[in-house]
């Protein structure tokens, strides 16, 4: 890319028609279609960090999703403001939507970055892959379960990621479905592609290729998306769109701001140590600390104190993260800026890098964190060994031929003429859909620990 006019798509993936020439643009609806997503509302029953709670309330995928789209609206908002200043050659058109519509373009994908994460927060992805990687040499139909797969498909399973998940359920044509999947601008879809690579094409030598952003079965749709934008280098390896910088800066400032806050209210970080953490970062961020503790002394409610300072630190890093991104415009638009906005923040804050050691340390290495990540493991396994084998088996046994009736006709290939990666790949379409709450909840009806009634 060379100038921002070429970040710019005013198509929609998979609809060839034009506008409604409705009150709402374009880059409005896909925030509606998103909140409307029904795998957007099943985040609400998906753990983001902690055990979802009893009477206290923590962030689960749901409300950190939002946070995460009010934080990007202000970023989006920021930037835009900065290029339509800064870039005079663009047209009204392009210049309109930096100054309006770029916020809702980041908004939208930062709603939907976590749609593809399944039960138990990350370690549901772990534990899908671990299942492929432990169940690799199972026999199945006279072979294993590892030979039913290309070395590109086995290495989609074994490296389950959710980012992928995210951009197959929101582009996907499932069975039964207008194809297009959610029909989102192509430059919403464009935002949220943090790895623009396969899961064989990772290297950690490059941030954006870190992880994979696409399965092998949508890739087709993956290189639609990138097509649209030019986004490839000459060497053919595919770069980020410049706003994924946007999207990742509202993530990472929201878990490393509100996680601590999380850990504040139930317990497990005082108040001093949060206090402490936010205003030294504020410190860093040339914030005026005179105004922010004249302020803060005024609050004798603990949480209420919590709530401010981390409010503060959020704007101000909102502000820096634009600044840096404004700053290596250059970088970015080429594809050539190997780092994201948080990690160039903590150069000159030294305090972030230390709110995310305390984090590892005392929020997610806590015992009720791992207890979920170990619950994720035994649920999710059970599960897919039911599924899986139910799927794939040629001769299937009576009990596996009323397990398929189990799983929702959209993704149920068992009986198509699909391969096993693509039946495979319906198995876990259901399973990574699943909440924290029915996941565990067919699992002990699977087990006999509870016994199912009808209701």
């Amino acid at each position: 890319m060379q100038h921002w006019g070429e970040c710019i798509s005013y198509r929609r993936f998979g609809y060839q028609g034009s506008g409604n020439g409705s009150f709402r643009s374009e880059f409005t609806r896909d925030y509606d279609r998103i909140i409307f997503l029904s795998a957007f509302r099943r985040l609400q029953n998906k753990t983001q960090v902690f055990p979802l709670p009893g009477n206290v309330f923590v962030h689960n995928r749901l409300t950190h999703s939002l946070e995460v789209a009010s934080v990007g609206r202000s970023l989006g908002a920021i930037t835009g403001h900065g290029i339509a200043t800064s870039d005079i050659s663009l047209s009204e058109n392009d210049l309109a939507f930096y100054k309006y519509e770029l916020s809702g373009v980041i908004a939208s994908a930062c709603l939907a970055h976590d749609v593809g994460n399944p039960a138990f927060g990350h370690s549901g992805e772990k534990a899908i892959s671990h299942f492929f990687n432990t169940h690799e040499d199972n026999s199945l139909n006279q072979t294993t379960l590892k030979e039913h797969y290309v070395q590109e498909e086995w290495k989609d399973l074994t490296h389950f990621e959710g980012n992928a998940n995210a951009l197959r359920l929101l582009t996907r044509q499932f069975k039964g479905k207008l194809g297009g999947g959610q029909s989102l601008m192509y430059v919403t879809l464009a935002s949220i592609l943090k790895y623009p690579c396969s899961s064989t094409e990772t290297n950690h030598k490059y941030n954006h290729r870190k992880k994979y952003g696409y399965f092998l079965s949508d890739k087709a749709a993956f290189q639609e998306i990138t097509a649209e934008f030019n986004m490839q280098h000459h060497d053919g390896q595919a770069f980020r769109h410049p706003f994924v910088y946007l999207v990742e800066a509202a993530d990472d400032i929201c878990y490393r701001i509100i996680d601590m806050e999380d850990a504040h209210r139930i317990g497990i970080l005082s108040k001093e140590i949060v206090e402490t953490s936010f205003l030294s970062l504020l410190q860093e961020l040339n914030t005026n600390m005179e105004r922010t503790k004249e302020i803060l002394h005024k609050i004798g409610d603990a949480n209420e104190a919590v709530s401010f300072l981390r409010a503060k630190c959020i704007n101000a890093l909102v502000n820096k993260a634009s600044e840096i991104f404004l700053q290596n415009s250059e970088f970015i638009l080429n594809g050539a800026f190997n780092s994201t906005l948080v990690d160039e923040i903590e150069k000159t804050c030294p305090y972030l890098i230390k709110i995310n050691s305390i984090s590892i340390e005392k929020i997610y290495n806590h015992h009720s964190v791992i207890e979920v990540e170990l619950a994720g493991y035994n649920v999710m396994t059970e599960i897919l060994s039911v599924f899986i084998e139910a799927v794939l088996n040629d001769q299937r046994t009576s009990l596996q031929k009323k397990c398929l009736h189990l799983i929702p006709t959209q993704y149920n290939l068992a009986n198509d003429d699909a391969s096993p990666y693509e039946k495979t790949m319906g198995v876990l379409d259901f399973v990574s859909g699943m909440t924290d709450g029915y996941a565990t909840e067919l699992y002990r009806k699977i087990r006999g620990i509870e016994i199912p009634s009808h209701t």
